[in-house]
C-alpha cells in the first residue's frame, strides 16, 4: 500500500533543518572569528540536530516515493547537502585540523537545501532505467565527491587568505604547509571518487541505453572536470606546484565541477534532462 504523503510536513521539516543549519553556521563563524571554543562546540551540536532532522526527512520521503532521493531537483539538492555534510562530519573526526572548513561547508549545505525548496515538491515515477546497483553507485559517489572537494576548496581558500590578508582569526588555522597538504590530499581523494562515479555511470548507461558513452553534455562536462582535477594533481606531483598557485588553479577546477554537477543535467540537449521534466 502506497503511503499518503504529507507535503506540508516534508517542506516544514526541511525548513526547520535549514533554520538550524543557519543558526549553527552563525555560531560556528562567531566561534572561529572570535576564538570561542564553546561557540564552536555548540555549532557542532546544533549542526548534528539539524542533520538528524534532515536524515529523518530524507528517509521519510524515500519511504513515501519508493525510490532514492535522486529524481526531482528538490530531492537531488537535499541529498547532495546531506551527503556533503555527512562526509565533512566524518572527516573532521578523523582529521580535526580540517574543522575550520566548516565555514565553507555549513553555508553550502543550507543553501543547497533552501534552493531545492524553491522547486516544486512532487512525487515522480521512477523510470525503468533508474534501477540497479550501478545507478546507486554512480549517484552516491558523485555526491561523496562533492563533499570531499568542498573540503579541499575550503583549505585552498584559507591558504590564499592566510597568505594575502592579515586577519587575526586566520592565525588559528593550520600553517600554510598543512593547508596545502590537506587541499592536495582531499583533491586527490575527490579525483578518485569522481572517477568511480563516472565508471559506474558508464556501466549503468550501457545497461540502460546500450552504450557506455554517448557524448552527452553531462558526460562531457564530467570528463572535462575530471581531467582538470587530474591536471591539477599532475602539476602538483610532477611539476612541484604548491601554495597559492595550486590553490587558485583548484578553485577553477571546482567551478567546473559545479557546472558538471548542477547545470549540465538540465540542458535541453542532455538525455538526463528527461528525468527532471
Amino acid at each position: 500500500m502506497t503511503p499518503t504523503p504529507s507535503f506540508a510536513a516534508y517542506v516544514g521539516a526541511h525548513w526547520a533543518a535549514v533554520v538550524i543549519y543557519v543558526i549553527a553556521t552563525v555560531v560556528n563563524v562567531y566561534g572561529l572569528l572570535f576564538r570561542s571554543e564553546p561557540a564552536e562546540r555548540w555549532s557542532y551540536r546544533l549542526i548534528s540536530v539539524g542533520w538528524m532532522i534532515h536524515s529523518v526527512v530524507i528517509a521519510y520521503w524515500w519511504w513515501v516515493t519508493g525510490h532514492g532521493p535522486y529524481l526531482s531537483r528538490n530531492e537531488v539538492l537535499s541529498s547532495d547537502a546531506w551527503i556533503a555534510l555527512t562526509v565533512f562530519m566524518c572527516f573532521q573526526r578523523l582529521y580535526p585540523r580540517v574543522r575550520p572548513a566548516s565555514i565553507v561547508v555549513f553555508p553550502s549545505v543550507f543553501l543547497m537545501i533552501a534552493l531545492g525548496l524553491f522547486f516544486d515538491v512532487q512525487i515522480r515515477t521512477l523510470p525503468p532505467t533508474f534501477s540497479g546497483i550501478w545507478l546507486v553507485i554512480h549517484i552516491a559517489f558523485y555526491k561523496i565527491a562533492l563533499g570531499t572537494i568542498l573540503i579541499a576548496l575550503a583549505c585552498s581558500i584559507f591558504l590564499v587568505l592566510k597568505k594575502r590578508t592579515p586577519f587575526a582569526w586566520l592565525q588559528r588555522l593550520p600553517d600554510l604547509e598543512s593547508l596545502d597538504l590537506h587541499a592536495y590530499r582531499f583533491a586527490g581523494f575527490g579525483f578518485i571518487i569522481w572517477a568511480i562515479a563516472m565508471l559506474a555511470g558508464s556501466i549503468w548507461a550501457y545497461k540502460s541505453w546500450g552504450r557506455f558513452w554517448g557524448w552527452d553534455p553531462v558526460e562531457n562536462w564530467s570528463l572535462i572536470t575530471w581531467i582538470l582535477f587530474g591536471i591539477h594533481l599532475h602539476l602538483r606531483r610532477f611539476f612541484r606546484w604548491s601554495g597559492e598557485r595550486a590553490a587558485l588553479f583548484y578553485v577553477v577546477c571546482f567551478i567546473f565541477s559545479l557546472v558538471a554537477l548542477f547545470y549540465t543535467s538540465h540542458m535541453d540537449t542532455s538525455i538526463h534532462m528527461e528525468y527532471f521534466r
